[in-house]
């Protein structure tokens, strides 16, 4: 029953995800991608500022400006920046859909940097996983869009991000961890702004309520994970994170009109399915983790 129940939320913290990135790109419509990330940053750091000090831990611990912190960071940054950009420039369910190479690509990066065995199964598992990716953006093809290059770029910058995370110290909180990450978000939009020489926008009330729920989702959806993994065991509840790409087909379909190709979906089935036999394969060789 405590497995059903995470996985439950799992389910639900991925509804609000989806609906986030929904917020998101209908802001994208006017709103510069620079201002979109600053609001994201003040908005959810505000969040967790107030429940760290809620909870009596520091804002600033002494391993704030420590290399792999400092790594986290930049890979936060990374994936943020490249997808608020893919989804204000691409179809939701292809940005969705490349994001969900995120598992696949941070065994890779295990294997590469960690020193972490990973078999020939596992290998080929993300070997296709990655030509999911490429049926998804359609390289050479009539249906390419160069945009999206941007989700893979953010896929790249989380992988930093979980690699980083799994080194740092557990001295350090998860919500010390967020605070830091979504602080970071605010100064870099502020560079982005300068660089892109693009000028601020009054959000209208429709937007500012977009913005609003943008943040609300986003931290209802982070509660939920953490909800999932204290009730269900994490092997069970991890595989229903790939209901997100469901629920950004309906919405991409429902309120933007996308009508993913039968490559996108031949695609994204690949790398669901590839994802999902790689966690099974895990989960097999490392049924306590």
């Amino acid at each position: 029953m405590e497995n059903l129940r995470g996985a439950a939320l799992m389910v639900l913290a991925m509804l609000g995800f989806a609906i986030e990135d929904m917020f998101i790109k209908l802001l994208a419509a006017r709103l510069p991608t620079w201002q979109i990330i600053a609001c994201l940053g003040i908005g959810a750091g505000g969040f967790f500022a107030v429940l760290l000090r809620a909870r009596g831990e520091a804002l600033f611990p002494r391993a704030v400006l420590s290399r792999l912190v400092l790594l986290r960071n930049l890979g936060e940054l990374v994936g943020t920046l490249c997808f608020v950009t893919a989804l204000a420039l691409t179809p939701l369910a292809q940005a969705s859909a490349i994001l969900q190479a995120l598992p696949l690509s941070v065994t890779l990066g295990a294997a590469l940097f960690l020193g972490e065995t990973v078999g020939w199964r596992r290998w080929a598992a993300i070997a296709v996983g990655f030509a999911g990716v490429l049926l998804v953006i359609q390289p050479g093809l009539e249906g390419f869009d160069a945009n999206a290059l941007f989700a893979v770029a953010a896929v790249a910058g989380l992988t930093l991000r979980d690699l980083a995370t799994r080194r740092i110290p557990r001295t350090m909180s998860s919500f010390q961890l967020s605070f830091l990450a979504f602080l970071t978000l605010i100064p870099a939009a502020g560079l982005l702004a300068l660089t892109t020489g693009g000028a601020g926008v009054m959000p209208l009330p429709r937007e500012w309520a977009l913005l609003a729920g943008a943040v609300v989702m986003g931290i209802l959806a982070y509660s939920c994970i953490v909800g999932a993994v204290r009730l269900g065991e994490v092997s069970f509840v991890t595989p229903f994170r790939y209901s997100r790409i469901l629920f950004a087909l309906v919405l991409g379909a429902v309120i933007f009109g996308e009508r993913p190709d039968a490559l996108m979906l031949t695609g994204a089935a690949l790398i669901v399915g590839s994802g999902l036999f790689t966690l099974w394969r895990e989960r097999k060789h490392r049924p306590t983790a």
